[in-house]
């Protein structure tokens, strides 16, 4: 059985996110995707908790009836601020895994120095499907829940999320 890790901020999740989960699940029989920097919130970058992250990602896997639940397992994973010893973290944190899905030059090095094997997933319309085009699509009160899953956008509208982005912003976090 082959296994494999996708790690993302999710700040939110996204239809990007969402195309990439859908690229590894046609290569592996199972799929970790690790929530990056969990413990961060309340910040203009990072302005949803990791509890809220991880709804976003399950309630948008749960709606779709192509995606077998029983392959995928979410997982935190909480920053450390060392480079080289993140994958070996990241490896305590999660199940073995033999590919990363990755497409940052960081992530790449890293994980290919720890012997992983390295799938890029191609990026999907980038110039918009990208977190920080979207938390500022919210500050500047512009349409973007085109760009999100209808259950992102719903865990979103529920939790004040725009509210809170623009707070945020505002305040200069």
């Amino acid at each position: 059985m082959s296994r494999g890790l996708f790690i993302g901020r999710f700040q939110p999740f996204h239809l990007g996110h969402k195309a990439c989960i859908d690229f590894a699940l046609q290569r592996v029989d199972e799929l970790i995707i690790g929530i990056g920097s969990p413990q961060l919130s309340f910040e203009p970058k990072n302005p949803f908790t990791g509890g809220e992250r991880l709804l976003m990602i399950k309630q948008s896997l749960n709606a779709e009836s192509t995606i077998d639940q029983r392959r995928i397992l979410i997982v935190p994973i909480p920053d450390i601020h060392m480079h080289s010893l993140w994958t070996y973290h990241v490896k305590i944190l999660v199940p073995s895994f033999e590919f990363a899905f990755v497409n940052d030059p960081l992530s790449k090095l890293l994980f290919t120095e720890s012997g992983t094997k390295i799938i890029e997933p191609p990026l999907q319309s980038r110039d918009e499907l990208s977190g920080t085009v979207i938390r500022m699509r919210m500050v500047e009160d512009i349409d973007w829940t085109h760009l999100v899953s209808e259950q992102t956008g719903i865990i979103i509208r529920d939790i004040r999320g725009v509210e809170r982005m623009k707070k945020l912003h505002s305040i200069g976090c």
